[in-house]
């Protein structure tokens, strides 16, 4: 009884754990049953935390402005300019000091978004969009400036080669790691070869994050429980989220709504920044034209779909990133992807019918019964499809997800700061 009321009630920790429990066991039944390897394997996860990590950024990026009452639809524009200061830093100076001019330069992209539409109210959207713009053709100017036909490797589109790469480290005892010159066991590794049903998995997925991880990777999940302890348990984060949700309430009681919604974009701006200086430096090797495809407005998607949490952000952008991941490592294991959609349909389904909710009863039978034709039918998936991958994820989320979505009240309406509302 206790755990049906469980599932009926309200989004708790609890129940959320319950969830995601009961997903990764139809993740394993799943790779048992079709026999894909892939689904869970280390190198699927250590490229899904590859590709997450840049989505991660641009959904924080999202989650900081909307939460101060801006909504930045120029994050694409500002990890253009991570990805080019970043690209260049790299060269010049190294990957650390690349990252740190990805993240000011995504800093003043917030900065001058923030200016814009605090300053003067412009539309958020058409100052968002005229970000993205500017950051294109002012990079490609500044490409055409510096990486002239003298520097080897660098042309209009790309910058050289970054001076070094950032270390990568295998984690001890878990992933075979070095520990003072001993090199320890492959605990994870070895549980991974055996396959058994769910610690094999459970294995695999964890090895991910602990065999050949970036540094800047651990870096960039780290930022995950930091946003979410500043903007949920510090006075700061507490007079940001009011300038979201009641600008004109939070004035009244002394809050500096403007101050804090610069200061948002400028975290912001620098959370986009610091995603393109990733993708630049640690998922390549040096900056190039068109590097972020299209993964500002994938992040957007993710701050909506993750419900405007840190948590949320962070899920649904490793479901994305899953996505491509599986397309990258092993695409032939995309069918075998759907054994898994059908199964978290019947979960869906499970739920709608405890809850007596008929419409999404009948879309999770609709889609569960279309996953499995899919998954029965499909041999491979073609290419164009497999590409499509993590935009088609994007669409499923959002369109499960609209019901429960609880956006900031104020978040991309006008506002002037001291006027009577």
């Amino acid at each position: 009884m206790k755990l049906i009321a469980l599932l009926k009630g309200k989004a708790t920790p609890a129940r959320t754990m319950l969830f995601a429990g009961t997903l990764f066991l139809l993740l394993s039944l799943a790779r048992v049953l079709s026999d894909g390897g892939d689904l869970t394997s280390s190198q699927t996860m250590g490229t899904t935390l590859r590709v997450t990590c840049p989505i991660l950024l641009a959904g924080l990026a999202g989650l900081w402005a909307e939460r101060a009452g801006i909504v930045n639809i120029g994050i694409e524009g500002m990890m253009i300019f991570g990805t080019w200061f970043g690209g260049w830093g790299a060269w010049k100076y190294g990957p650390w000091v690349g990252l740190l001019l990805a993240i000011i330069a995504g800093s003043a992209g917030g900065l001058i978004h923030a200016f814009a539409v605090v300053q003067f109210n412009v539309n958020h959207v058409i100052s968002g969009v005229a970000m993205n713009l500017f950051a294109f053709g002012a990079m490609r100017y500044m490409s055409e400036l510096v990486y002239t036909a003298k520097i080897q490797g660098a042309g209009i589109s790309q910058s050289p080669q970054q001076k070094w790469p950032i270390p990568r480290v295998n984690l001890p005892f878990l992933a075979g790691g070095d520990l003072f010159g001993w090199k320890t066991p492959d605990s994870l590794g070895w549980l991974e070869r055996h396959k058994w049903f769910a610690i094999g998995d459970l294995a695999g997925i964890l090895r991910g994050i602990a065999f050949n991880v970036s540094l800047a990777s651990l870096l960039v999940l780290t930022l995950v429980p930091i946003s979410a302890w500043v903007l949920w348990r510090t006075r700061f984060g507490l007079r940001l989220r009011s300038s979201g949700e009641a600008p004109a309430a939070a004035e009244s009681l002394g809050v500096k709504v403007t101050p804090l919604r610069y200061a948002a974009m400028a975290i912001s701006g620098g959370f986009a920044g610091l995603g393109g200086g990733f993708l630049a430096i640690v998922s390549s090797s040096y900056y190039r034209q068109g590097q972020t495809a299209n993964r500002g407005f994938i992040g957007l998607a993710t701050n909506i779909a993750g419900n405007w949490r840190p948590v949320g952000v962070l899920a649904s952008a490793a479901l994305f990133g899953f996505a491509e991941a599986l397309q990258l490592v092993g695409a032939d294991s995309l069918p075998k992807l759907f054994l898994f959609l059908t199964f978290a349909c019947g979960l869906g389904l499970l739920v709608s019918l405890l809850r007596r909710k008929m419409v999404p009863m009948i879309n999770a039978v609709v889609a569960g019964g279309l996953f499995l034709w899919i998954y029965l039918a499909v041999n491979e998936v073609p290419e164009p499809l497999t590409k499509a991958a993590p935009y088609l994820m994007t669409l499923i989320v959002l369109t499960t997800a609209s019901q429960r979505l609880r956006p900031p009240a104020f978040a991309g309406m006008p506002y002037r700061s001291g006027e009577s509302h």
